[in-house]
């Protein structure tokens, strides 16, 4: 090609450039790999095909592959055009002077001979068979982190998509449900929109099939990766108001004490990743502090953390709530009307709210409770 510079032909050097793009972008899908292409292209792809693939069909395979960028592929359509128009290869529409080669040139440096995209693709087939024979270890996590987050966002995403898929699925074995979300655990914090988008879409797939156990186990994911806000306040709604109607349960059962402490723990974990919607907030507020009062033989201990967690995260609205409770016909207001414990535990747990959080209307009861 510095030769035909040196010597004046333009159109062969084009030509010579182009070729060199060419190879290199053949290699560039070599590197990516050629069972994760096939997986993803849909159709069986061997070195032959990608040989025999003309120019254009590489170019939009790359752009599928985002071995190139959207501006890279529109500007290397544009050098196609100009070597197959004005270079030796084809009978010339005409003839480039110095300037026009130079922006050829810098085109396909930049664009096709460069690294800066030099991506690989995740074996699908390899993964799902990792996922599903051993509980990973941190190495194995951290190796097949790395792989995804090497990938391009279109392949990511659909794995995304997966993991939630194998999670939910009722036939999925324990370690394949725990290697599914410790994956998705360790990459939440660059899950793309539309990551999320195809996860919601899923979640409402099994909601319109009527797919409880899909639905349910769903749930538990965006859980887990505290992505509840997602799913919509109907949903966060049910799950708060479920936890609520657990501990409430539990609590009035025999060994309250013992059998607390996890179903406070849950519902803490809901409500401190969810703003607890206003539909929710009296079943909410009548459990937490139910539980956390306790009756008169004392509370679960080990669940006081839970409790107060919850009970300095109250907003406005829920402090009016339980501030109210005990002058309607409530559990609560029978044990503090009954035992002097119990009246002593609600005080200092009133004692806790910061002033500033009492509504106006709820003043009066609020200084009965603190003097």
């Amino acid at each position: 090609m510095c030769v035909a510079v040196a010597s004046g032909l333009f159109d062969s050097a084009i030509n010579y450039a182009w070729n060199a793009a060419i190879v290199e972008l053949r290699q560039k899908v070599r590197r990516f790999g050629m069972a994760v292409t096939s997986q993803i292209t849909g159709k069986q792809f061997e070195e032959a095909a990608l040989l025999d693939m003309k120019d254009a069909e590489l170019l939009q395979l790359c752009l599928k592959l985002n071995l190139i960028s959207e501006d890279g592929f529109f500007l290397l359509d544009q050098c196609r055009a100009i070597r197959n128009n004005f270079s030796a290869a084809h009978p010339s529409m005409g003839v480039l002077d110095e300037d026009e080669l130079l922006s050829f040139l810098s085109r396909v440096a930049r664009h096709a001979l460069a690294n800066e995209r030099n991506l690989r693709g995740v074996d699908i087939p390899a993964f799902l068979t990792a996922l599903k024979l051993n509980r990973f270890t941190p190495d194995q996590l951290e190796a097949w982190k790395l792989r995804i987050l090497e990938t391009f966002d279109a392949q990511r995403e659909m794995l995304f998509g997966t993991l939630h898929g194998m999670y939910c699925d009722p036939a999925s074995g324990e370690e394949a449900r725990v290697n599914a979300l410790a994956v998705c655990s360790s990459l939440c914090a660059i899950m793309t929109p539309n990551a999320h988008s195809t996860l919601v879409d899923r979640h409402q797939d099994y909601v319109a099939k009527g797919e409880v156990d899909r639905h349910t186990a769903s749930q538990q994911f965006f859980e887990r990766l505290g992505l509840l806000g997602l799913l919509g306040e109907a949903e966060v709604h049910l799950l708060i108001t479920r936890a609520a109607q657990s501990l409430m349960s539990v609590h009035q059962d025999f060994s309250n004490f013992y059998n607390e402490p996890p179903f406070a723990e849950r519902l803490l974990g809901l409500t401190s990743q969810n703003r607890v919607p206003v539909s929710a907030q009296h079943v909410f507020v009548e459990a937490l502090a139910t539980a956390a009062t306790g009756n008169q033989y004392g509370t679960a201990n080990a669940a006081y953390p839970h409790y107060l967690s919850m009970i300095k995260s109250l907003s406005p609205a829920e402090v009016l709530i339980l501030l109210e409770l005990p002058l309607r016909q409530t559990l609560l207001a029978n044990r503090l009307r009954s035992h002097a414990s119990c009246r002593d535990r609600f005080k200092a747990w009133v004692r806790l709210i910061d002033p500033a959080s009492v509504p106006t209307q709820a003043k009066p009861e609020y200084a009965k409770w603190i003097v």
